[in-house]
């Protein structure tokens, strides 16, 4: 038995796919494809893995064709089906995928843009964006361009340039651009694709951020540059992370969070810090910050699982904090500053009462002042840094 799985393109099929369609015993795909590419050929309608296994097994056909839209290797069930037909003689053969398709109508190159699934899938349009490159989205289900849209408007993104393309391939196709915001307002179709330029960032640099380079506000307290370096040291943050930041302050962590992980929830009791926080995210172009106002841990229930968290900030509730940090993730690594004996202490005991491996760095630093002709070495408040990883 010969089983081929072809991509069938934005509406236009290759020579080969058309040849083997031809020759086929029995399609099976969507009711979409099936309808289109049918012609009164033997049929099955199935769409998922096992249901178009069982329909391969289920037949005596000696040449089946699997139809796929767009290609068979770009976000394909193809991917799925592929390890199941270890008995069978498999062939694949591509098609012209949706990215191709609407770049060639938008008469733009594709090869730096980053491709994204929103088709039924978890995707974070925000963190995409950020990470420096023209970002295409295979959209479907509840992610369509609008909603998309909506999401990076509500980030602080509206401003971006943005473009949708309806029903590729079709004689319903439709292109439209425009602002993310404006694109937000619009309604499209369910086969639909999007393209958005990316965020404005700063380069990147090595962690600590000159202090200087913050916005202050009174009596708002601010983690200063050598310790917000070993903080992310410490934490180890990759690209891929969720990081949390409690008790954000000035923001200053969180930004530099921010502009090495994915995403980062900041927990702020205070609205002051909130505002300084705010606007340090939009100085720092760190779209992906997202400011939670509350007090933890009751702030913290909704958040998304953290990888790595940083607590600057208890009000009190430590125990509860890292407790809760614990619950939402055992293995999340947790860095926490004190300045007080009594706050080194109690971190360093909680961490260790829930099994995590626990390290404790002093950092004491000391800056230059000139003083007349001479420079003096004035000495910062020694800070500690209590850090837990899983075992």
């Amino acid at each position: 038995m010969t089983v081929t799985l072809i991509g069938c393109g934005c509406g236009s099929l290759t020579e080969e796919a058309r040849a083997s369609i031809n020759d086929a015993e029995l399609l099976i795909g969507s009711k979409r494809l099936l309808c289109d590419y049918g012609d009164g050929r033997p049929q099955t309608e199935a769409v998922t893995a096992s249901g178009i296994i069982n329909a391969i097994r289920s037949t005596d056909a000696e040449n089946i064709c699997v139809l796929y839209s767009g290609d068979s290797g770009f976000y394909s069930g193809a991917r799925l089906l592929l390890p199941e037909l270890g008995e069978y003689d498999v062939r694949l053969l591509p098609g012209v995928s949706s990215v191709q398709h609407f770049a060639a109508r938008l008469q733009k190159p594709w090869q730096d843009w980053l491709l994204c699934s929103a088709h039924g899938v978890e995707c974070d349009a925000v963190a995409a964006v950020c990470m420096g490159k023209p970002v295409f989205f295979l959209t479907g289900g509840k992610s369509g361009p609008a909603s998309i849209c909506r999401e990076l408007t509500e980030a602080g993104l509206g401003f971006l340039k943005a473009y949708a393309g309806d029903d590729l391939g079709t004689e319903r196709e439709r292109i439209s651009e425009g602002t993310a915001a404006k694109l937000a307002e619009n309604a499209f179709s369910p086969l639909s694709v999007l393209l958005v330029e990316p965020a404005p960032r700063p380069a990147r640099r090595t962690p600590g951020i000159p202090d200087e380079e913050y916005l202050r506000a009174e009596k708002v307290p601010m983690t200063k540059q050598e310790v917000r370096a070993a903080i992310l040291a410490k934490l180890a943050v990759s690209p891929e992370d969720v990081c949390w930041d409690i008790g954000t302050g000035t923001g200053s962590v969180a930004v530099e969070l921010a502009l090495w992980c994915r995403a980062v929830y900041s927990v702020e009791r205070e609205d002051a810090a909130l505002a300084v926080a705010e606007k340090n995210r939009i100085k720092f172009g760190a779209w992906n910050l997202r400011l939670v106002q509350g007090e933890a841990p009751a702030a913290l229930s909704e958040l998304p699982k953290p990888d790595a968290v940083f607590v600057g900030g208890s009000g009190g509730n430590l125990d509860e904090i890292v407790n809760a940090i614990h619950t939402a993730n055992p293995a999340a690594r947790i860095c926490v500053s004190a300045i007080t004996i009594e706050s080194l202490h109690n971190s360093y005991t909680v961490l260790q009462a829930l099994g995590y491996e626990t390290e404790v760095t002093q950092i004491s630093v000391s800056r230059s002042k000139p003083a007349g002709g001479l420079t003096l070495m004035l000495a910062q408040n020694p800070v500690w840094l209590i850090t837990g990883y899983a075992k």
